[in-house]
């Protein structure tokens, strides 16, 4: 897609507090996906809004949780909700509704039929989980396996210790496609 007057508009972030913020209609798309209040226990005074967008700007910015901004939810706060969607498996939720949102936007078939798989070994501390050497690209760390379909999207991905062969790691992606679109061919 070229950029024209009208793209540019439609996608300049001059007017919000900080790139990573969410507009109205965004956060229209994405606030179905939030959990919903419990019914027993404390009443949740925390702004979910607020959350992702505490979280979009750790992603967007880099920054350690400790430096988030302090007009922010707290960042221990932050942390733990960010953790928790982790476990419950909401962050792969809200990918796979928003590429169906985005492919039929585009006109296309919801379920992408086609797709690519690629891999990329990085370096990582110890701490970061485990890790292995990766002899081709001479990297002591951890690899990715991502699927995009034919629009760019992420379909699906897999982490894992570096010495993990791409015949061995792209089956574990395979499968993890396979359950979320039965239709995608590789």
């Amino acid at each position: 897609m070229a950029w024209t007057e009208i793209t540019r508009a439609q996608y300049r972030r001059d007017d919000l507090e900080y790139a990573s913020d969410l507009r109205d209609a965004e956060w229209a798309l994405i606030a179905p996906l939030m959990p919903e209040r419990k019914r027993l226990g404390r009443p949740r005074r925390t702004d979910l809004r607020r959350v992702m967008e505490a979280i979009l700007y750790i992603v967007t910015t880099g920054c350690q949780w400790r430096q988030l901004p302090r007009h922010f939810p707290a960042f221990t706060t932050v942390q733990g909700y960010f953790y928790r969607w982790i476990r419950e498996g909401r962050w792969e939720a809200m990918n796979h509704i928003l590429v169906i949102l985005s492919r039929e936007q585009d006109g296309r078939d919801a379920t992408p039929s086609v797709g690519i798989i690629d891999s990329q070994s990085v370096k990582t501390a110890e701490n970061g989980g485990p890790r292995g050497y990766d002899a081709g690209k001479k990297i002591k760390g951890r690899k990715r396996h991502i699927a995009t379909d034919t629009l760019g999207h992420v379909v699906a991905a897999v982490v894992h210790p570096a010495d993990v062969q791409d015949r061995d790691g792209a089956p574990l992606v395979a499968a993890r496609i396979r359950s979320l679109f039965p239709g995608f061919a590789i």
